[in-house]
């Protein structure tokens, strides 16, 4: 790998902290799938109770995306990071002492205002400090992070309910934490990785383009001098980011509905929003429910999820060293084409498996085939493409309005799934998830332009020429 030009080691370093907050997301979304059940039967929840508290994370996310553009955008790329570090800390702590059900969902909404932030900023981050020849793969380790926090926490999950189960009869807060009301523990191990991401946080530099943004072109420069080993190619930089904003208006919201431009914004949305009805957070939320219907016990359940968490994991690497060598929309085209095959497969388990005396395994390599299909597509390429085609000067409000969509539309999916499950069954379920497909491909082969390789100036000045 030629990096004779940049310091590719250090923008890496920039990159794998900011995924930091990549990790907190995943741990924070998936540690709830194996907390429900003990949950539930403690504060005695109805249907609705229980998708109130699945679903409350939720909703901060969309208070939390709905502020983290214009938070970042005025304040900067780092201290909008800092601010979502601290919100996990305070969810994680909250979660594991909290005295009632409704501190409980109190605690879950202000992490979920941290994972808002986070979906924004540290992609957006990434994306602004990466070097255009690497930049889908920097932008893939804020996924891969989400995908390291999934298995993190359905390890966390699987692990402590094992080990309060042999553990004999105590008191004390400890006792209450880590057996008693184990759900507690689960949630309270984010702590730990939510402390060390904020103290890690004060180490990177600024967004040298959020800079160029405010004028500070020389505070720009020498951040662009760390990444490029020749002095010029930093003036290169500086020059082109700061001739490109020159001609961009200066009204944020005049500028995101010029045509191209509210092309951009509108296919963000789209793709935002259908890529969360197409089962994913189905699987990621209800998991081990899903697997209890199949007539698995909870412990089996939860170990499921852990072998779901790491081809999750292990596909989202191989994602981040092949996508920008395929490039973005090859890997959609054919990732999606094997989530509709996978999906059916699924819904045929589900309407004749028992019938034809289909053992769990075979459900098992069904579900592993459409996250290895899902992680190797939409979920890698989603947060790069939302990262990298609005212009800097509005970077931080159009992803924050396709975020705000993106998090709706999964709350919907969080509410909506166990209605379905109920009303839909499985099956029907699974064939939905299956239909929603295809809006997606079409608009991702009609509207998206293939970014890869591309740098971001260049990219603004495709959707410039568009006059849809």
């Amino acid at each position: 790998m030629k990096n004779k030009n940049y310091h590719l080691g250090y923008v890496t370093f920039l990159a794998l902290v900011a995924a930091g907050g990549g990790f907190l997301f995943g741990y924070d979304t998936a540690v709830i799938s194996g907390t429900i059940g003990q949950v539930t039967q403690l504060y005695h929840l109805d249907v609705l109770q229980q998708g109130w508290y699945v679903g409350s994370a939720l909703i901060g996310s969309i208070v939390g995306v709905a502020f983290a553009g214009t938070l970042s955008d005025r304040l900067g790329r780092k201290p909008a990071m800092i601010v979502s570090a601290a919100m996990f800390t305070l969810s994680a702590l909250g979660c594991a002492l909290c005295a009632t059900f409704d501190q409980l969902v109190v605690y879950r909404i202000i992490g979920g205002v941290g994972i808002g932030v986070a979906s924004i900023v540290c992609p957006m981050y990434i994306s602004e400090i990466a070097v255009t020849q690497f930049r889908g793969r920097l932008v893939s380790t804020y996924q891969l992070a989400i995908t390291v926090g999934f298995v993190a926490a359905y390890l966390a999950n699987f692990l402590l309910l094992q080990w309060s189960r042999g553990v004999g009869e105590g008191s004390g807060l400890w006792h209450k934490v880590m057996v008693d009301e184990v759900y507690r523990g689960m949630l309270g191990m984010e702590t730990v990785p939510a402390l060390l991401f904020f103290i890690v946080i004060f180490m990177l530099p600024e967004s040298p383009r959020w800079l160029i943004l405010k004028g500070q072109d020389r505070r720009a420069k020498s951040i662009f001098s760390l990444i490029y080993r020749r002095e010029a190619d930093a003036e290169h930089q500086v020059a082109e980011v700061a001739d490109t904003m020159r001609r961009e208006e200066k009204s944020e919201v005049r500028y995101l509905f010029r045509p191209g431009i509210r092309t951009a914004l509108v296919a963000g949305v789209c793709i935002a929003v259908l890529g969360q009805f197409m089962g994913v957070n189905a699987v990621l939320y209800y998991g081990p429910k899903i697997f209890e219907d199949a007539g698995l016990s909870s412990g089996d359940s939860l170990f499921y999820q852990v072998l779901v968490g790491m081809v999750n994991m292990l596909t989202t690497v191989l994602a981040l060293c092949i996508i920008d060598k395929v490039g973005r929309k090859q890997l959609v085209y054919y990732g999606v084409s094997g989530m509709i095959v996978s999906l059916l497969l699924i819904a045929t388990y589900f309407s004749f498996g028992e019938a034809w005396h289909w053992s769990s395994v075979v459900m098992l390599v069904f579900f592993l085939l459409y996250v290895f299909f899902t992680a190797v597509s939409i979920c890698a390429v989603v947060w790069v493409l939302l990262s990298e085609m609005y212009p800097t000067r509005v970077r931080g409000l159009a992803m924050s309005i396709a975020g705000f969509a993106l998090w709706i539309a999964t709350y919907l999916v969080s509410q909506l799934t166990p209605w379905l499950l109920s009303a839909a069954t499985p099956s029907g379920t699974f064939i939905i998830f299956a239909v929603m497909c295809l809006p997606y491909l079409f608009i991702m082969w009609r509207y998206i332009p293939e970014t890869t390789g591309r740098s971001l100036e260049d990219i603004e000045r495709y959707w410039l020429k568009d006059k849809r």
